[in-house]
């Protein structure tokens, strides 16, 4: 036998190199963030694991079209027909792209945790500082804390609507509702206290869902329904059952539904320290998550408005509690509506669970610099470097806000609207000061608008002020105590009590973000320490970047 040298494969070395050349581009990417990171203020606490699709997959979870749109669909026929669920998300979604683009410009400049109260510090002028990220970070905090309560509070009830469909005898109440809603909050809470590396892989599972899912009911639903409305009705259809005269004002109602849909992108913000290449990233996430969001809602609400077969039975005097149900059982029968069904709650799973990130990590970085109630405690991550305190924070403060669920038909929508508000106002404040106080010494990152800025920064702030004047309106006439829209009241609340105790103690101690980077230590090259010293340290605009890394969490310089 002759003697034979093996030479390896040509093309596995090759991959070995690459998939080396990617392992390499990575690890720098982790060491530029948490440069930028220390430059910001902050050492690397938390576990940067999650890639830009992560990032992405976990905001467009906060915006499932799927748990957003179809648990309100009835309700926003009643008072706008199938015109406000189709056109009305629509002009929602591109209104919300302008919000979405002037928060993903101020994100790649600041990519923190803290999202959009840090923002708020560093443009807004000094003495403003301390009150403006006071009132920004709790309503940033009590829109992602109420969003919990919303998302799951609509889960409970959609579930208990598909116990129905295989169960006519069964007959759902609030009690009911509500304690499969407390069921649910304690299953996110566990999950959410798993690595974020878990996480990650749970949400990117998420969008394939979403978008298989919304495929499958589009074209299911839509091949097997008969007697179909016509295209007029189904892209045109206006109905007034708010009991107002004025059809415009039902109409404006009905974008409650969409608004409240497309919310919590700002998530892509706050799992920024746990994401690689976060200048480039975060932003991505953001703006992706409602485009995404935009074009898969949009084709979903046209496709359930074409499977009405009888608007007065299905939906004006539904017998069941979610009017999509009917509908769906009206045009496909009970088989395939249970597999619709199963889609639509696994993705309301998915939705609540992405939702619990972004609010406690926002809770997280707030306590981080001492504006929250129990700041110590919520501010300790566990081994695995997760909020878990501030998860059971807000999944507590959520069962709480749901008891009135218990007691009101329009709670729902109540809490929905508080939802909505204090997302859109904390929102407003960043944006605001971006395009007025910061428009000469922004400093922009690597995603940025360029001319366009100022203008996208004005559209979306004239949208969130009407949209936050709107949903405080009643949506019902008359107004009695159990329809009245109370959404103003614990939204009042909240704000009111975090201004009571700002002028009455935070302003003696709060200043705004705390920079906790209180090590670095000065090395050789060949990595003998020749100095250590305890004291706070910023990169300056002409630190080479190529000189410094991070190691165990703090910022490292060669000499």
């Amino acid at each position: 036998m002759p003697w034979t040298i093996k030479v390896p494969d040509r093309a596995l070395i090759f991959g070995r190199e690459r998939a080396d050349e990617r392992q390499k581009k990575r690890d720098q990417a982790v060491i530029d963030d948490e440069l930028l990171l220390a430059k910001l203020g902050y050492k690397q606490s938390l576990s940067r694991q999650l890639s830009t699709f992560s990032n992405f997959a976990i905001s467009f979870g906060c915006c499932s079209v799927l748990s957003g749109l179809l648990p309100m669909w009835g309700t926003t026929l009643l008072t706008g027909g199938t015109s406000a669920s189709i056109w009305g998300y629509l002009t929602v979604a591109v209104l919300t792209l302008s919000i979405g683009f002037s928060l993903a410009e101020i994100c790649s400049a600041f990519p923190t945790t803290g999202g959009l109260y840090f923002w708020t510090a560093q443009l807004s002028d000094s003495e403003w500082v301390p009150f403006m990220c006071w009132i920004v970070g709790y309503f940033n905090w009590l829109s992602l804390a109420v969003a919990i309560c919303a998302g799951d509070l609509g889960m409970a009830g959609f579930l208990t609507s598909a116990i129905s469909v295989t169960h006519p005898d069964f007959v759902t109440t609030p009690a009911i509702d509500y304690g499969v809603f407390i069921a649910i909050l304690l299953i996110h809470g566990w999950m959410n206290t798993l690595p974020i590396k878990f996480t990650g892989i749970i949400n990117n599972v998420s969008v394939w869902w979403h978008v298989m899912g919304i495929l499958f009911i589009v074209v299911v639903g839509l091949l097997l329904t008969p007697n179909k409305p016509s295209a007029s009705f189904a892209l045109g259809q206006m109905y007034n059952g708010s009991g107002f005269n004025s059809d415009g004002y039902a109409w404006l109602i009905g974008l409650l539904q969409a608004q409240f849909t497309l919310n919590g992108y700002d998530t892509a913000a706050h799992v920024s320290e746990e994401t690689r290449s976060a200048q480039k990233g975060s932003p991505m996430g953001i703006v992706m998550a409602i485009g995404t969001s935009a074009v898969a809602g949009t084709i979903l609400m046209i496709a359930c408005a074409f499977m009405i077969q009888d608007f007065d039975r299905q939906i004006v005097h539904s017998t069941n509690n979610m009017a999509i149900t009917q509908v769906f059982l009206d045009g496909t029968g009970v088989g395939w509506t249970m597999w619709f069904l199963v889609i639509i709650l696994v993705a309301m799973y998915f939705a609540g669970a992405a939702v619990i990130v972004g609010s406690s990590r926002q809770t997280y970085a707030f306590a981080r610099d001492g504006a929250m109630p129990f700041s110590n405690w919520l501010a300790k991550l566990t081994k695995s470097k997760v909020p878990a305190n501030a998860v059971w924070f807000n999944i507590i403060f959520s069962a709480i806000l749901g008891i009135p669920y218990l007691f009101s038909e329009v709670a729902f929508e109540t809490i929905v609207s508080i939802n909505t508000i204090a997302a859109s106002i904390s929102y407003f404040i960043p944006i605001w000061l971006r395009i007025t106080m910061a428009r000469k010494r922004f400093q922009k990152g690597p995603f940025h608008l360029g001319v366009f800025s100022v203008p996208c920064g004005i559209i979306a702030c004239t949208w969130i002020s009407f949209t936050s004047a709107l949903f405080i309106l009643p949506t019902q006439w008359p107004v009695t105590p159990s329809n009245m829209n109370f959404a103003i009241i614990p939204f009042a609340f909240v704000i009111g009590l975090a201004s009571l105790v700002y002028a009455i103690s935070g302003r003696k101690w709060f200043t705004g973000p705390v920079r906790n980077i209180d090590t670095v230590i000065i090395r050789k090259e060949d990595g003998q320490v020749i100095q250590e010293t305890r004291r706070v340290v910023l990169l300056s605009e002409n630190d080479d970047q190529d000189s410094c890394w991070m190691q165990d969490g703090v910022l490292v310089k060669k000499n």
